[in-house]
């Protein structure tokens, strides 16, 4: 159980500048996606932030777990569901959550409470293990 639940009332400052950093820091990541073109190849859209090619690439020749993913989020931000999954599926999951938890975070910050209610923490650990073993099973499948 958490140090501070719905009965405890608002959260503390400290929390919920946290939760405000948190928050902006994703939004900021969302806006940045929604900037760049996503590249036709499904991956190495991170390049256009002078970011360097895929080390796994350049090195070995594969994808890496998170090839795709700013190229996925490109697509998402762009209202292409079909492009971000095929970039990388679970950067389409991760953008989906970064959406949903990014509004959240700030408005938890903002009024020191949650709007829909404290989070389950077996819901975040499921949800939070089934992006991890979607990401596996992708890689998986493209180096296989």
């Amino acid at each position: 159980m958490s140090a501070e639940s719905p009965s405890s009332g608002s959260l503390g400052w400290f929390r919920r500048s946290l939760l405000g950093l948190t928050g902006v820091i994703v939004a900021g990541l969302l806006a940045t996606a929604a900037m760049l073109t996503p590249n036709s190849q499904g991956l190495g859209t991170h390049q256009q932030l002078g970011l360097p090619p895929c080390s796994s690439r350049v090195w070995f020749g594969v994808r890496c777990p998170a090839c795709g993913m700013t190229t996925s989020w490109a697509y998402l931000t762009k209202g292409n569901v079909v492009g971000s999954i095929r970039s990388n599926a679970a950067g389409f999951l991760l953008g989906l959550a970064a959406m949903g938890s990014a509004p959240w975070m700030l408005i938890t910050a903002l009024r020191g409470r949650p709007p829909l209610g404290y989070p389950n923490e077996v819901a975040a650990l499921i949800a939070v293990s089934g992006v991890a073993a979607v990401m596996v099973a992708e890689w998986l499948y493209r180096v296989m």
